[in-house]
């Protein structure tokens, strides 16, 4: 088994209970596009990689199965390589893919605060967790939270925010 083909088989059984781990959804082939640099937002951005999934995927289907997944990168390496020859560019495709393996997207983590776990939540949006917890572990309240009125550049990195 290839290299490439390990990372399909990483990324397809990603999260996935519902599916046979030999096929990807359209939502793993985006993180896999993602996270390996194939999607690179300006050359290849997601409505590139929601194209190229729907044009090999059979009709009906919700699922790509591995040769399916390598017309989609045929379809998407002379995009983000449009400089190189088409072979050129698919094998750099390759070498973003291979070896790879999602990454664990958890936003909330948790820490022990004198002896209680608690979560930390977005850590650009709130900073360090510690800070709005006592050495006991309970929670300073909105003391504990002066530092965003302090420093609203926190707020402009939070998810949602709208800055």
């Amino acid at each position: 088994m290839s290299e490439l083909e390990k990372a399909f088989l990483k990324f397809a059984n990603y999260g996935n209970t519902s599916t046979p781990g030999n096929v990807m959804t359209d939502k793993n082939f985006s993180k896999m596009c993602q996270e390996c640099g194939v999607m690179d937002g300006t050359t290849v951005n997601s409505d590139d990689v929601k194209i190229a999934f729907n044009k090999v995927r059979a009709k009906g289907a919700r699922t790509i199965n591995y040769i399916e997944f390598l017309q989609a990168m045929k379809v998407l390496c002379g995009k983000r390589f449009s400089k190189k020859s088409p072979e050129d560019a698919l094998q750099a495709t390759f070498k973003l893919l291979e070896g790879k393996e999602p990454a664990d997207g958890e936003a909330t983590k948790s820490v022990m605060a004198g002896g209680v776990e608690r979560p930390t939540g977005n850590s650009k949006c709130l900073g360090s967790p510690m800070q709005h917890f006592d050495k006991s572990g309970k929670d300073k309240g909105i003391s504990g939270l002066t530092d965003l009125a302090q420093s609203p550049s926190n707020i402009r990195n939070c998810k949602g925010s709208g800055t």
